[in-house]
């Protein structure tokens, strides 16, 4: 069976970058898992304090697509594990939607988002679905030795 999320108000709205399930992470606090990727595009100037406390994660990730901020040079490398970081402390941090991840058991799992190819599956469900493929390692991680601590995943 495929589970397929993409709106908070689903079933497994939980799964979305958008939910509000806040955590901390690298000493501060996030109100949703889009604020800190978002922000994470912009670490070490003043944008990354200015999108972690955007009022909502649709304005955080406005804030975080425009090109007139200075994108971090290692983007490209180092935000697929950003993402795995940020959905890794959401699921520890909240145990009610870490069973509801925990109960998917090998389901694969599919962001079904009609316009990204990258984190979703696309339109024509061509896409990359990272989002789907990072929640299912996260949900392996959580497993396999009950939410191994953020020091084992690591930003290179």
């Amino acid at each position: 069976m495929t589970i397929y999320f993409y709106s908070t108000r689903e079933q497994y709205g939980c799964f979305s970058n958008f939910s509000a399930h806040g955590f901390i992470l690298d000493n501060l606090y996030w109100y949703t898992s889009e604020h800190y990727f978002q922000a994470q595009k912009f670490i070490g100037t003043f944008h990354l304090e200015e999108i972690r406390l955007a009022k909502t994660p649709k304005e955080a990730a406005k804030m975080g697509r425009e090109r007139s901020r200075p994108l971090r040079q290692d983007w490209e490398q180092v935000k697929d594990n950003l993402m795995k970081k940020a959905v890794l402390s959401k699921f520890e941090a909240h145990t009610d939607i870490r069973e509801i991840l925990l109960n998917t058991g090998n389901s694969e799992i599919v962001e079904n988002s009609p316009i990204d190819y990258y984190w979703g599956c696309g339109a024509d469900g061509s896409g990359k679905n990272m989002l789907g493929i990072i929640l299912m390692e996260v949900r392996d991680i959580l497993r396999s030795d009950d939410g191994r601590k953020l020091g084992n995943v690591t930003v290179e």
